[in-house]
């Protein structure tokens, strides 16, 4: 199996490490935040199915875990499925959020910084949510 060059991107967000990970955690929450969706998410056995910019997209998500893994699988139409490693972890009384973007084959530097790009804009509408709930 090949190495693929990887990005990890993350963000501070002004909430206990438990809060983010219980609204990260829960599926039905990512189109709040996640703009590489276009529609709600609907269960289908142990995947959900949503549409998305490229067509339409089936996730499966790690288990609930104590230790702040998000992670979470995507296969997009053509079949081919992109690993999404994600954390949250404390950091005093709020938190970090890390997300590893890897590189897919054949994509090149432009679609690869746009990428990159597009995550930290959905990481900082997460931010902006879950900041917004603690005064609002």
């Amino acid at each position: 199996m090949a190495t693929h060059e990887a990005r990890t991107l993350q963000i501070s967000i002004g909430r206990n490490w438990q809060e983010v990970y219980d609204y990260v955690s829960v599926a039905e929450n990512l189109p709040q935040w996640a703009s590489g969706l276009t529609s709600a998410l609907q269960k289908s056995g142990d995947e959900w199915l949503a549409d998305g910019p490229a067509g339409k997209l089936r996730l499966r998500f790690a288990p609930k875990n104590e230790v702040g893994v998000l992670d979470h699988w995507v296969v997009m139409e053509t079949g081919d499925e992109v690993y999404i490693p994600m954390r949250v972890v404390p950091n005093g009384d709020e938190s970090e959020l890390i997300f590893t973007l890897f590189r897919v084959p054949g994509m090149d530097d432009e679609k690869f910084n746009a990428d990159a790009a597009w995550v930290k804009r959905d990481l900082q509408a997460l931010k902006d949510l879950l900041e917004a709930q603690l005064i609002g």
